[in-house]
């Protein structure tokens, strides 16, 4: 079988509010190693902000962030702060200015633009010396137990369910060309609190659970919650959940 295309226009629009409640939330430190390349910290945008995790972390450093994303229910769902501005826009063609951006961030969401188009509006956009960050995570680490069980239950049946793009993601985007001067990144990880409700949320949103569910029902996935749940414990019992960050960062 072969991968289904992804229609990014629709991917993201449903299961909005589930995603904001239970995607994890990106370490503090990030935030501070990005802001801390950039010269001044007048303005960032914040490219296909989902629900807009990124754009707050950023905000917290920045005297105002843009935060675009495609999807309108996306956009809904996303978190209020007094110094983010949300708009649905495409990223490869946008209202903003030239030169207007001291830092272009996109997390978890660089592996579904048109690459060529984007590289021509974020040297358009982003200031001289600006920074160009991208990151994203794909597999989380609870225990030997509970990871053989995900690999078992969920990854395998949800194989053949995953867009294409996905796999620049999986690369770590090792295999992107970037059109910047590359600066070598620390090592970043998200470390999460859950419990069992809420780790089986996460996993809810990924998009190729969502289509295996459409095509062949949720079985699947209620038979890994049991299984996960055998090795879990309780299910109100929090467990830590480690998930790599793959970071990348370019200076124009």
């Amino acid at each position: 079988m072969q991968p289904p295309k992804a229609d990014t226009s629709t991917l993201f629009q449903d299961k909005a509010d589930l995603y904001a409640a239970a995607r994890p939330l990106y370490p503090v430190e990030l935030f501070e190693y990005l802001a801390s390349l950039t010269a001044k910290r007048h303005k960032a945008w914040d490219c296909a902000t989902g629900n807009g995790q990124a754009a707050v972390g950023l905000a917290k450093h920045f005297q105002r962030v843009e935060a675009t994303d495609i999807s309108n229910n996306q956009i809904s769902n996303a978190f209020a702060h007094e110094r983010v501005r949300y708009s649905i826009q495409p990223g490869e063609k946008t209202e903003f200015q030239d030169g207007e951006f001291d830092l272009i961030n996109v997390a978890q969401a660089l592996h579904w633009f048109e690459l060529r188009e984007f590289w021509t509006e974020v040297r358009r956009v982003l200031k001289p010396g600006g920074t160009f960050a991208a990151y994203c995570y794909v597999w989380t680490h609870v225990s030997p137990q509970i990871d053989e069980a995900i690999e078992t239950h969920i990854k395998i049946p949800i194989s053949n369910y995953w867009a294409p793009n996905n796999r620049l993601c999986w690369d770590g985007y090792r295999t992107i060309d970037f059109p910047f001067n590359m600066v070598e990144t620390p090592k970043f990880e998200i470390v999460s609190h859950w419990d069992f409700d809420q780790f089986m949320n996460y996993m809810h949103t990924w998009s190729a659970v969502r289509r295996c569910m459409d095509k062949e029902g949720t079985s699947f996935f209620d038979l890994a919650g049991q299984k996960i749940l055998e090795f879990w414990g309780k299910s109100d019992a929090k467990r830590v959940i480690r998930t790599p960050l793959h970071v990348v960062v370019g200076k124009i």
